[in-house]
């Protein structure tokens, strides 16, 4: 089973707050989760500058080391919080690599359309 760590949408409109969750990638956003690990409020209450978030640390480590990958969000706000290096990148499908024109034929064309026309 692939268990991902991902946030799920809860409460009402225009009054949104996010579980972190331990869950089968396969189940639906608002899934029952295999563990809830914390709670994400964006919102900012009147007299506060920063946002918080609760999660338990050391079950998002656990999570991490059995394999669960976390989604680009979660990356972020782990990241964020100290939990991943920001150096690592631990997204399930990285996006593909450029990769310049071997060919001849192609690089002959890019010479030709780079030099100015007489």
């Amino acid at each position: 089973m692939a268990v991902r760590l991902r946030m799920a949408v809860h409460g009402v409109r225009n009054n949104r707050i996010f579980h972190i969750v331990a869950v089968n990638q396969r189940q639906r956003r608002n899934a029952k989760p295999i563990e809830l690990l914390g709670v994400y409020n964006p919102r900012l209450k009147p007299g506060e500058s920063t946002k918080t978030i609760e999660w338990s640390v050391q079950r998002i480590k656990y999570w991490l080391k059995v394999g669960a990958t976390p989604s680009k969000s979660m990356t972020k706000l782990l990241q964020m919080g100290g939990i991943l290096a920001h150096d690592l990148s631990i997204t399930p499908n990285p996006p593909p690599e450029k990769h310049e024109a071997s060919s001849p034929e192609a690089v002959s064309e890019a010479e030709t359309a780079a030099q100015p026309a007489a």
